[in-house]
This record gives structure tokens, sequence and C-alpha cells, in this order.
């Protein structure tokens, strides 16, 4: 089995941007990030610590916003206004989940879309859905630049996408059945039947449902690629903070089944942040009329 690491694929993407920050500053563009964290969610807070440790790591400048688990609707609001206003703020991202989910929808509206750093807004969204993307989302485009990396091919291929959410599974989805990617994809959710017979026939598995060690060798093609997305908490008493984490894949089991799979931690999680990073220069280059930057 040929382990596909997040971390090499991130840092071939961070070696990319480094020119490209390098040349923005020459011309006294500082690229910024502003993250807010509402509520005081153990697993919310490491994801932003681990954002701004990238965005120093890249000379981005980066900023938390910290509200209370009660802080309003309105108080988040105009928070995002006044950052959508400010010109050297280039990237705003609001980590999810919110403490009222409710609030959700109308806080990823309110993010102006050249900011909006995770393609949540429904203008990049359609964007993408229209194959002319601006930005990409940060979670699926880093799982295609990991297989891309890993010489992978996509075209042609049986994909199965265990999840159907907004933030994986339905734009990765989109994204693999587009032009320049050729994959023929089935989507299963929780009203899906007869799932282990779907994703028994995928060249490439990608689960993205959040349920810990829950998908087994039974469910897997012999040699099939398997992109494990899930990063869940169970308890471990001997692992110093009381838990460790875990993916959707009982990794042990089918490590001698699949050619190629991705380890929780260490996988997707790197190439999420990565993402985040790229999308957040060709945001400063997009409101500075400068031509955006891909890929290789």
């Amino acid at each position: 089995m040929i382990p596909l690491l997040g971390k090499t694929a991130a840092q071939k993407v961070y070696v990319q941007l480094q020119s490209t920050i390098a040349s923005l500053k020459q011309q006294s563009i500082q690229p910024c990030l502003d993250v807010i964290l509402v509520g005081n969610d153990p697993a919310s807070a490491v994801y932003v610590k681990n954002k701004a440790l990238a965005c120093s790591k890249l000379n981005i400048t980066s900023h938390i916003h910290q509200l209370p688990q009660e802080a309003t609707k309105n108080e988040i609001l105009t928070l995002i206004r006044n950052l959508n206003n400010d010109p050297k703020v280039h990237g705003i991202l609001c980590q999810l989940p919110l403490p009222n989910k409710a609030n959700e929808v109308e806080v990823i509206q309110t993010i102006a879309w050249k900011k909006d750093v995770d393609c949540f807004h429904p203008s990049n969204l359609g964007k993408l859905l229209s194959e002319t993307p601006i930005f990409m989302p940060c979670t699926p485009f880093g799982i295609i630049q990991i297989l891309r990396q890993n010489k992978i091919d996509l075209a042609g291929k049986n994909v199965v996408v265990l999840g159907r959410g907004h933030t994986v599974g339905r734009p990765l989805s989109c994204i693999l059945s587009g032009k320049g990617y050729d994959s023929t994809v089935t989507v299963c959710h929780s009203r899906t039947k007869n799932i282990k017979t779907i994703t028994s026939t995928a060249d490439i598995l990608i689960s993205a449902i959040g349920r810990p060690e829950s998908i087994g060798e039974d469910y897997i093609k012999e040699d099939a690629v398997v992109i494990d997305v899930g990063i869940n908490r169970i308890a471990d008493s001997v692992k110093k903070g009381g838990y460790r984490l875990v993916g959707d894949i009982k990794q042990k089991e089918v490590e001698s089944k699949v050619a190629a799979m991705t380890p929780v931690p260490g996988g997707v999680g790197p190439m999420t942040i990565a993402i985040l990073m790229y999308n957040t220069i060709n945001a400063a280059l997009l409101q500075n009329n400068m031509p955006l930057i891909k890929l290789v």
C-alpha cells in the first residue's frame, strides 16, 4: 500500500506559493487572512490554530477574532461587514460549526465573495458548478491535489463519495465529474440502499461521513485507492490528551487490500490548510487586479 501523505503534498503547494507571496510584498501588498472563531469548541480552536501556524510559516498576516459562545448573529455579521470593508484583509473565514447552526447560512452569505476563501458563498459555488471557479473548496481540491501529485489518474475512473455535505461530498462530486477530471461519480448518503454493493465497485473511494472507523474491508474493492476525510476523536486513556484521532476507515483492516490510502492524521487535513493558503493568495491577487495562479 502506498501512503498518500498530505504533509508532503502540502509542502509542494507551499513551495509554489512562496514566489507569489514574495512578488506581492515587493509591490507592498501583504496577504492577510482573518479568521472568526465563535465559542469554545476545542476541535475548532485546534483547526484555527493550525491555520494561523500555516500563515505564519508563509509570512501571511493572520488575525483571529475570538467571539464568546453567546455572541449574537448581529455581532458576527457586523464583524464580517467590517472585514469586508477593510482593504488590508484579503480572506475571511468563519470557523464552522457555529454554536447556533441556524446562523450559518446568513453568515456565509454575508462574507464578500471575493474574500470567501472557504468557497462556501453561493456566488463561488455557482462559479464552481459552471466550471469557471475563482476559488476552490479547500478539502475537495486538497484531495484532488493529493491524487494528482501521486499520479493517480481520474479520467474514466469509478469514484464513490460517501457523504453529501456542502463542505466535501457535494462540491467534490461536482468537480470530479467535470471536464478535465472526467470521473464517473456516485454519491452515497444515509438513505442510500446497498451501500457495500456500490462502494465495492469503486476504483477510488472517498469517505466523508464522520463516523469513526465505520468502513471496513468488505466495503472496498481490491487495489482501490482510498481517501479518508474523517477526523474523529475517540477516547484513549493511553494518549496524553485522553483521545486519539481516527478516520472513517478501519485503516489497519484494509491496508493490505488497497493500493493507496491517506492516513489519519496526516492525510487530507494538511492539504485542506494548504488550499486555504492558496485561496488566500488568489484572493489578494484578485483584489489587486492581478492574474490568479494555478497549482502545477
